[in-house]
């Protein structure tokens, strides 16, 4: 988008507690992380999508991946997931940054569009630190998308204290709204109650039959395409309606 430089930032390990290798997890014959950065690139507004990935010996492969798919890639610490986000934007040059997390292979282009539509024109009239549609969720989880401000990130790097703060990215700053101007991004229906990311085995079993439906290559599908597909197979939420989210602090 002239006038920003919009960055879609990644965050993506090999090593996982719940389901480890996830994200090289086949879908349609290619891996979970490939699925994430190709849905993002239908994107019209989005300059970048980088993959921000760790040091760890393990992701060896992830650089690997990335440099086999021409894919923008920067590797950072395990632990603290706010330093390597900052670093990348930085390298990069973000002024705009999107967290993306690379378990969310039915991440939606669309949405993604309407909202940094709606995080630019709501700076023309005031000034927006951070968008997100999960503040007060009415998507299904797994179409998470955070817009910050470089700005933003600068701020949090610099004052957050706390360890999860340092793991999640963006807790202080949506938990701190004496600082920082925040906006909730609400769809018109509360579908929050889908599950649509891969932590365990029951949620990736959940996605590839998702996949496996409606996948055509050099295609995408969208939300309401798997709204439809619910609609016909209605059994499909009880695959894994049964996981519990981690909380922050887990």
């Amino acid at each position: 988008m002239k006038g920003f430089i919009i960055i879609a930032i990644i965050q993506a390990r090999f090593g996982s507690t719940r389901l480890p290798g996830k994200i090289f997890k086949d879908l349609s014959g290619k891996p979970v992380l490939w699925h994430v950065v190709n849905r993002l690139s239908y994107s019209k507004l989005c300059n970048k999508v980088i993959v921000a990935t760790t040091t760890e010996i393990e992701d060896d492969q992830t650089e690997n991946f990335c440099v086999e798919h021409n894919i923008p890639y920067y590797r950072g610490s395990s632990d603290n997931v706010l330093s390597r986000y900052y670093e990348t934007a930085k390298v990069f040059g973000a002024e705009i940054v999107i967290r993306i997390t690379s378990d969310c292979p039915l991440i939606d282009p669309i949405i993604l569009d309407k909202m940094i539509d709606d995080f630019l024109i709501t700076n023309k009239s005031e000034q927006l630190d951070y968008l997100s549609n999960s503040i007060v969720r009415t998507y299904p989880r797994g179409l998470d998308v955070e817009i910050f401000s470089f700005e933003a990130l600068d701020k949090t790097y610099k004052q957050a204290t706390l360890p999860y703060e340092f793991e999640h990215v963006t807790p202080y700053i949506y938990q701190h709204p004496d600082l920082f101007k925040l906006k909730n991004f609400a769809n018109d229906k509360n579908l929050s109650f889908h599950r649509w990311t891969v932590d365990t085995s029951e949620d990736f079993s959940l996605i590839k039959k998702i996949y496996d439906e409606l996948y055509i290559p050099g295609k995408i599908f969208l939300l309401n395409d798997i709204l439809k597909l619910f609609d016909k197979n209605p059994e499909l939420i009880k695959i894994n309606q049964n996981i519990k989210q981690k909380s922050l602090r887990e």
